[in-house]
C-alpha cells in the first residue's frame, strides 16, 4: 500500500533528511535508556548502598524491586504524556520527557547513602526511579511514532528498528561506562565515590540530546493532521472508552508486547544479575562478556526490522517468543554450566533440606526489605542459600526448623555455621577464573540476545501500524507501558523471587516462558498484521474483525 501524504516520504525527503530524524530521535533515545539502565547496570551493587545490611538475598531483592519502581509509573506517563503529544504534538512532549529524565538521573548521582541518611535515602531513590519511569513512559511511544510519520511505509520496520536498538545502545553506554570506571578505579573509591559518576555523566548526554531534537520540526502527519482539525479533543477517552481502540490495546499489550517485554528484560538484565549474584562470576568479567554479545547481537534488531518489511511483522514477532520460550531454560543452564562449573558440581554432589520452621506469614521480600534481622529463620535459610547458588528443598513439619546438609543436621539457622560446613565440603564461594569459559558464556547470551532482537527489533513498526494517527502517540504509550512497565519491567524481581521461595535456580525462567507463550497464543489468533499502512488510517484495525478497511484489503 502506498502513502498517499501530501508530505514528502518515499520519494520527496532526502536521504540525508531522514537520516537526520532517525538519528536526532534516536539519539534522545539512548540518553533515556542510558539513565534508566545505569541503575538496572548496578542493581546488584546497589543494594549495599541504600538498603539496610543483614541480609544479602534481601538487598538484591530489594535493589532489583527499586529497579522495578521506575517500571509503576510509566504507563501513567504513557497516558499523561500520550495525551499531550496527541494534542500538542510529537516533538515538545519529548524534549519535555527528556528533561524529567536527565534531572532525576543527574539527582541519583548526588544522592547520599542509607548510611548516611537513613532511610531517607531509599525513599528519594525510589521517588526519583518513578520520575523516571514517568518520563520514559510517553518517551518511546512518541519517538517511535515521530520516526514512523517520516517513513516510506515500504521500509517502516527498517527505519524505526533503529529506535529499537537504542534500548540496548543504552544498557551497552551504562555497561561501558562502569567496566571503565571499575578497571581504572580501585574497588574502595568505586563503591565509595565512583559510582556516581555514571549519573553525573549523563547531563552531557542530556545536553547535546536536547540540542539535537530542538532542531527537529514537528511529524508531517501530525501537521496535516492538525491542519484539518482532526486532532483528538481526549485522547485518553478515544482510547479507553472507545470499544474498538480499547480491544486494540488489550489485544497489542498481550498478544505482543507482553512477550517481547519478558523476553528483552531477562536478556538484557536478569542474565547480569544470575550471572554476578547466582553464579558468583566476577563483575567486571559479567560486564566484559554482556558487553561482546550486546554488540554481536545488536545489528540483528535492524536485521529482524528489515526482514519484517518483507516478511511482514506478527509471525516474525510470535517466532521469536515461542523459540525464546523453548530455549531460554536450556541457554541460562549453558551458562551456569560454562559460568561456574565447580558451584555446578557442587549442587549435583550435595543435598540441603530444610526441614521445619513457618515461612507462610513471613513473605520473602517485604519482611526481609523493611525488617531483613527479624525475618523468620526457615526464611533467612532459603534466602541464603539461594544467595550462594545452591538448591534445596523444602520439607514443612511442625518441628523447629533444621537445615539438613548430606545427612547432618542442623538445629536452627546460624548463617556463619551453615555457611562454614559449605565451604568446608567444597562450597565455591566465587567463580573460578580458570574454569570459566569465556567463549561459551558470550555465545550463551548472545543467542539469548539474539532472540530478544527477533521480538523487539520489528515492535516499534508493528506498534505504530495498530493505531490511527490522532490516538497513535497515546496508542502505541500505553500499549507498550502497561507490557514493558507492569510485565517485564518486573521480570528479574519475579524470577529472583521464585528462585528463593522455590530452591530452583531456574525456576525464575518459568514467568518468562509462560508470558511468552501466552502471547503466541493470543497474537496468533487476535492481532492482523498491518505492514504498510497508511500512517493517516482513522481506524485502529490491527485486531480480527476491528475494521472495514482490513477487511477491504482482505487480510
Amino acid at each position: 500500500m502506498n502513502a498517499t501524504l501530501n508530505v514528502p516520504l518515499a520519494n520527496g525527503q532526502k536521504p540525508k533528511e531522514t537520516r537526520r530524524v532517525v538519528f536526532a530521535a534516536a539519539l534522545g533515545t539512548v540518553f533515556e535508556w542510558y539513565d534508566f539502565f545505569i541503575y538496572g547496570s548496578l542493581a546488584v551493587f546497589f543494594g549495599t548502598l541504600f538498603f539496610p545490611k543483614g541480609n544479602e538475598s534481601a538487598a538484591i531483592l530489594a535493589s532489583l524491586a527499586t529497579f522495578g519502581a521506575g517500571f509503576v509509573l510509566r504507563p501513567f506517563g504513557a497516558i499523561f504524556f500520550g495525551r499531550l503529544g496527541d494534542m500538542v504534538g510529537r516533538k515538545k512532549t519529548f524534549l519535555i520527557t527528556m528533561m524529567i529524565m536527565g534531572v532525576a538521573t543527574a539527582t541519583i548521582g548526588l544522592l547520599p547513602t542509607y548510611e548516611t541518611i537513613g532511610w531517607a535515602a531509599p525513599a528519594i531513590l525510589v521517588v526519583l526511579r518513578l520520575l523516571q519511569g514517568l518520563a520514559i513512559g510517553g518517551e518511546f511511544g512518541g519517538a517511535v511514532t515521530y520516526i514512523a510519520e517520516h517513513s516510506d511505509p515500504k521500509s517502516r520496520g527498517l527505519t524505526t528498528s533503529w529506535l529499537q536498538v537504542t534500548g540496548t545502545i543504552g544498557l551497552l553506554l551504562s555497561l561501558a561506562v562502569i567496566l571503565g570506571l571499575r578497571t581504572v578505579m580501585s574497588p574502595e573509591a568505586f563503591s565509595s565515590w565512583g559510582w556516581r559518576i555514571p549519573f553525573l555523566l549523563s547531563v552531557l548526554l542530556l545536553v547535546w540530546s536536547m540540542y539535537m531534537r530542538s532542531q527537529l520540526h514537528e511529524s508531517p502527519v501530525f501537521r496535516e493532521m492538525k491542519a484539518a482539525g482532526k486532532t483528538s479533543q481526549n485522547p485518553i477517552k478515544d482510547v479507553f472508552m472507545e470499544r474498538k481502540a480499547l480491544v486494540a490495546v488489550l489485544v497489542t499489550i498481550f498478544g505482543a508486547v507482553a512477550g517481547q517485554a519478558v523476553i528483552w528484560y531477562t536478556a538484557h538484565f536478569y542474565t547480569l544479575q544470575y550471572m554476578t549474584a547466582t553464579l558468583k562470576m566476577p563483575q567486571t568479567s559479567v560486564y566484559g562478556f554482556l558487553t561482546l554479545a550486546l554488540v554481536l547481537a545488536t545489528p540483528f534488531f535492524v536485521f529482524f526490522g528489515w526482514l519484517s518489511d518483507k516478511v511482514g511483522r506478527k509471525w516474525l514477532i510470535l517466532s521469536g517468543c515461542l523459540l525464546s520460550a523453548a530455549l531460554f531454560v536450556p541457554l541460562f543452564q549453558g551458562l551456569a554450566k560454562y559460568g561456574n562449573p565447580g558451584l555446578m558440581e557442587f549442587r549435583e554432589r550435595t543435598q540441603v533440606v530444610i526441614q521445619g520452621g513457618d515461612c507462610k506469614e513471613d513473605q520473602t521480600f517485604i519482611g526481609q526489605l523493611f525488617n531483613p534481622k527479624a525475618t523468620k529463620p526457615c526464611t533467612r535459610a532459603k534466602s541464603f542459600l539461594t544467595s550462594q547458588g545452591l538448591g534445596y528443598t523444602f520439607e514443612p513439619a511442625s518441628t523447629d526448623l533444621r537445615v539438613v546438609i548430606d545427612g547432618n543436621a542442623y538445629e536452627g539457622f546460624e548463617e556463619k555455621v551453615i555457611r562454614q560446613v559449605l565451604i568446608d565440603k567444597g562450597m565455591p564461594t566465587a567463580a573460578d577464573p580458570q574454569r570459566v569459559n569465556g567463549s561459551m558464556i558470550v555465545l550463551m547470551l548472545f543467542c539469548i540476545i539474539f532472540l530478544a532482537t527477533m521480538v523487539y527489533g520489528p515492535m516499534g513498526a508493528f506498534l505504530v501500524e495498530q493505531f490511527p494517527t490522532k490516538i497513535r502517540y497515546s496508542g502505541v504509550s500505553v500499549a507498550l507501558q502497561f507490557g514493558n512497565g507492569w510485565i517485564g519491567g518486573f521480570a528479574p524481581f519475579v524470577a529472583t523471587s521464585m528462585v528463593v521461595n522455590s530452591g530452583d535456580m531456574f525456576r525464575g525462567l518459568m514467568y518468562t516462558v509462560a508470558v511468552a507463550l501466552g502471547t503466541v497464543v493470543i497474537g496468533a489468533f487476535f492481532i492482523r498484521d498491518r505492514s504498510r499502512v497508511d500512517m493517516r488510517e482513522e481506524e485502529p484495525v490491527g485486531v480480527v474483525g476491528a475494521g472495514r478497511a482490513e477487511r477491504a484489503r482482505g487480510a
